[in-house]
C-alpha cells in the first residue's frame, strides 16, 4: 500500500500495479500521453517564507500556469463587479443599511428606519456586512456595493479550490472562467442585494463537504452545517435548498459504511437547522417593546416572516411587489416578468440571465455520470457531478415554479453550471480522440451556440450586430471539425491502427475542434457580461434588454441625493423630530437613503401590516413627531387609516412633485393646535 497526502490528510490507495486499481478517491486519469504520477519517496522540504509571499507562484504539485491564470480570472471578475457601478441600487435595502449604520440597536435587529419601528422584510445577515462597510468607509454607493464585489471575487477563488480537488486544476480554471463570464453573476455582484453573500457561503459549504469526503473529519461535516446556517441568515430558506446536494454527494462518495455516512449527513442537517434558528429564537424571546416590529408578518413573528412571507407564500400567491403596487395604486416595478412555467429559465429575461448554458450543463451532468459509471463509489468527478447537478436541479425547479422571481436570483445557479462545465470539459479533452466523445462535444457546441443566438433579441442595450452570426459560425465550425475528427478516429479504430503510428497530425482536428467548441459555448455569455459592464447594468437588469427598460430601471433605482419633494417636505417639517410618515417602506426608502432622517413606514414593505398600530400612530401625531404624511390608500393599514381620520389633506405647492402620483399629502397637528 502507498500513503498519499490529500489536502493534508493521509489517504491510503492501492498500488498502481494492482489489477483493477484506480487512482486515489477516484481522481481523473491523466491526459493522453501523460504518465501516471508516482508516490513521493520522501516528505517535501518546507516552502521558504519568501516564496510564500509570491502569491503568483503555483503551489507544488500544480502546473506553473495554474495560480497566475486563477489570479487573472479573479482580477477580471472583480473588475467587472466593481467597474462603473452605482447607476442603480436597491434603495429599500440601501435605506435600511443607512439606518443600521447609525445605531447598533438597529444594526442587530435589521431595522429598516432610523427610529427602529419596523425591520426589513428579510433576515439581516447580508446587511450586517454592508452596514459595517458603511461605518468603516462612510455611507455611499461604493461602501454599499464593495462587500458584494469582494464576495463575488472570493466565490471565484473558492469554486476553483473546490473543483480542483474534484477534477484537477484545468477543470477548476474552466469553472472559474465560466463563473466569471456568467451574466447572472456579473449583474448580481454589481448591486447590493443579499444573494451574493449567500452564494459565497454555500460554495464554501460545498468546498468543506468535499473536504469531509476526502478526510472523513467530523469537524468538516459540522463546519458545512455552520456555513449553511450563515447562508440562511443571508437569504433564508433558499440556503436550505442546497443541503440535499451536500448530503447526497457525501452519501455517494464519503468514506465508511452506509450508516456512518448517514449519521454524518444527519449531523450536518441538524447543525444547519439549529444554528439557522438561533437569531430567530433570540428575536422571538426579546419583548416586542424592545425591538422593531417584524415586517412581513401579521403578528410580529419572525418565523412567519421567514416561512410564510418569504417562504411558502412565494408559490401560487401574489408577490410582495404586486401587493405594493396595489397598495399604492400604481405600477412601479416596470415590465411584467415571465410567469411560472416549465421553460421559465430558458426564455425571455431569465434565459438571457442564465439560460445560455443550462442545456450544456445538463449534457455535462449526464456525460460525467456516464463516463464514470464503472468507477469506484468514491470517484471524485462523479461526486462532483452529484453535488453540482443536484444543486442545479433543486434550485432550477424552485425558481421555475416560484411566484416571486427576480432576475438576479439566477446568479445562484452559476456556480453549479460552471463546475459541471469545468469537470465535463476536462473529461471531454482527455477523451477527445474517442468518436462518441467528439460527437457529443460537437452536438453540445452546435446546440448551445444556436440556442444562444435564438435567445438574443433583435436589438437591445449593448448588443453587437455580429454576435449571433459569429456564434452560429463557431458552432458549425466546431461541429464540422469534431465530426471530421470523430470519423478519422473511427476509421483508425476499424483498421486497428496503433495511435502512435498516426503521428501528432492526427490529433490536430480534435484539438482545434475542442477549442472551437469552447469558443462557441462561451462567446455569447462572455459578450453579454461585457455589455453589462459597458452599459452599466445592475442586478435588476438583464443583458441586451431594450433601452427603454434600462432607462426605467435607472430612473426607478437611481440613488438620488434629493428625491422628489424633499425640499418642500423639509420646509413643512417645522421642527418635528421625524421628516414625515409614508405609506409602505418603498415610499419611505428614498428619503431615508438621502437624509438618514426618520420616515415612519406605514404598513411595512407592502403597506398592509399593522405597524405602527393605530394607538402608536395617534401618539406620534399627538406628540408632534411628524407633520406631513404621504398616503395612497387609507384603508390598507391601521396607521394610514388614523392619518386619514385625524389629519387634513392638503394640496401640494405648484411645481411640487412626489415619487408617485397616487400619493396624497396629509398634514397632521398635535391636539390643541
Amino acid at each position: 500500500m502507498t500513503d498519499l497526502e490529500v489536502e493534508g490528510a493521509a489517504v491510503t490507495a492501492p498500488n498502481a500495479s494492482s489489477q483493477g486499481a484506480s487512482r486515489p478517491n477516484g481522481a481523473p486519469e491523466p491526459a493522453e500521453g501523460a504518465s501516471a504520477p508516482s508516490a513521493p519517496s520522501a516528505p517535501s522540504a518546507p516552502v521558504p517564507w519568501r516564496r510564500r509571499l509570491q502569491v503568483w507562484r503555483s503551489p507544488d504539485g500544480q502546473p506553473a500556469w495554474a495560480r497566475p491564470a486563477l489570479l487573472v480570472v479573479t482580477a477580471l471578475a472583480a473588475l467587472s463587479y466593481s467597474w462603473r457601478i452605482g447607476s442603480t441600487i436597491e434603495i429599500y435595502y440601501a435605506a435600511a443599511v443607512r439606518s443600521m449604520s447609525q445605531s447598533w440597536h438597529d444594526f442587530f435587529y435589521g431595522a429598516f428606519d432610523p427610529a427602529g419601528t419596523v425591520t426589513l422584510d428579510k433576515l439581516p445577515g447580508t446587511f450586517w456586512v454592508q452596514a459595517l462597510s458603511a461605518r468603516l468607509f462612510g455611507f455611499n454607493v461604493w461602501s454599499l456595493i464593495l462587500p458584494q464585489a469582494v464576495e463575488g471575487a472570493l466565490t471565484v477563488l473558492v469554486l476553483y479550490h473546490a473543483v480542483r480537488r474534484l477534477s484537477g486544476p484545468a477543470a477548476a480554471l474552466v469553472a472559474t472562467v465560466v463563473l466569471a463570464a456568467s451574466p447572472a453573476t456579473v449583474t448580481l455582484d454589481r448591486g447590493n442585494v443579499p444573494d451574493t453573500l449567500m452564494i459565497l457561503l454555500l460554495v464554501l459549504a460545498a468546498d468543506v463537504t468535499i473536504t469531509a469526503v476526502l478526510t472523513n473529519r467530523w469537524r468538516s461535516v459540522v463546519l458545512a452545517g455552520v456555513l449553511v446556517a450563515l447562508a440562511f441568515q443571508a437569504k433564508m430558506l433558499e440556503a436550505w435548498l442546497v443541503v440535499p446536494a451536500l448530503g447526497l454527494a457525501y452519501l455517494v462518495a464519503g468514506r465508511g459504511d452506509l450508516w456512518a455516512r448517514l449519521v454524518r449527513i444527519v449531523v450536518l442537517s441538524v447543525t444547519s437547522l439549529v444554528l439557522s434558528f438561533s437569531f430567530m429564537i433570540f428575536v422571538t424571546l426579546t419583548p416586542a417593546s424592545q425591538r422593531p416590529y417584524v415586517d412581513g408578518s401579521t403578528d410580529n413573528s419572525i418565523f412567519q416572516q421567514v416561512f410564510t412571507y418569504n417562504g411558502f407564500s412565494r408559490v401560487n400567491n401574489a408577490s410582495p411587489d404586486y401587493v405594493v403596487e396595489k397598495t399604492l395604486n400604481t405600477q412601479i416595478f416596470g415590465a411584467v416578468q415571465p410567469a411560472p412555467k416549465v421553460d421559465r429559465l430558458l426564455t425571455s429575461y431569465y434565459g438571457r440571465d442564465t439560460g445560455w448554458l443550462l442545456p450544456a450543463a445538463a449534457v455535462s451532468f449526464v456525460g460525467i455520470l456516464w463516463s464514470r459509471r464503472r468507477r469506484p463509489r468514491t470517484d471524485l468527478p462523479r461526486a462532483g457531478a452529484v453535488l453540482w447537478g443536484t444543486w442545479l436541479a433543486v434550485l432550477a425547479v424552485s425558481f421555475t415554479f416560484s411566484t416571486t422571481m427576480n432576475s438576479y436570483y439566477a446568479g445562484a445557479l452559476s456556480p453549479a453550471v460552471a463546475a459541471l462545465l469545468g469537470i465535463a470539459g476536462v473529461l471531454a479533452w482527455e477523451h477527445r480522440r474517442q468518436p462518441v466523445v467528439a460527437l457529443v462535444t460537437a452536438g453540445t457546441a452546435l446546440v448551445t451556440a444556436a440556442y444562444a443566438a435564438r435567445l438574443l433579441p433583435s436589438k437591445g442595450a449593448g448588443l453587437p450586430p455580429w454576435l449571433a452570426p459569429l456564434a452560429i459560425l463557431l458552432g458549425v465550425a466546431a461541429a464540422v471539425v469534431l465530426g471530421w475528427s470523430a470519423w478519422r478516429d473511427w476509421q483508425q479504430g476499424r483498421r486497428a491502427m496503433p495511435r502512435s503510428a498516426t503521428g501528432p497530425a492526427r490529433s490536430r482536428p480534435a484539438v482545434w475542434g475542442c477549442g472551437l467548441a469552447a469558443a462557441a459555448i462561451l462567446l455569447v455569455p462572455a459578450v453579454a457580461s461585457a455589455s453589462v459592464v459597458i452599459v452599466r447594468l445592475g442586478p435588476f437588469d438583464t443583458p441586451f434588454e431594450p433601452s427603454s427598460f434600462t432607462a426605467i430601471t435607472k430612473t426607478l433605482f437611481a440613488p438620488q441625493p434629493s428625491p422628489p419633494g424633499l425640499v418642500a417636505l423639509e420646509s413643512a417639517r417645522r421642527g418635528s423630530p421625524y421628516l414625515m410618515a409614508a405609506q409602505t417602506s418603498v415610499v419611505a426608502a428614498p428619503y431615508i437613503y438621502a437624509t438618514g432622517e426618520e420616515v415612519v413606514p406605514l404598513g411595512g414593505f407592502e403597506g398592509i401590516f399593522p405597524t405602527p398600530s393605530a394607538s402608536a400612530t395617534r401618539a406620534m401625531i399627538a406628540n408632534g413627531d411628524f407633520h406631513t404624511a404621504l398616503v395612497a390608500t387609507p384603508g390598507s393599514s391601521p396607521g394610514a387609516a388614523v392619518i386619514h381620520q385625524l389629519c387634513a389633506r392638503v394640496r401640494p405647492r405648484p411645481g411640487t412633485t412626489l415619487t408617485m402620483p397616487s400619493l396624497k399629502i396629509y398634514y397632521c397637528l398635535p391636539a390643541g393646535r
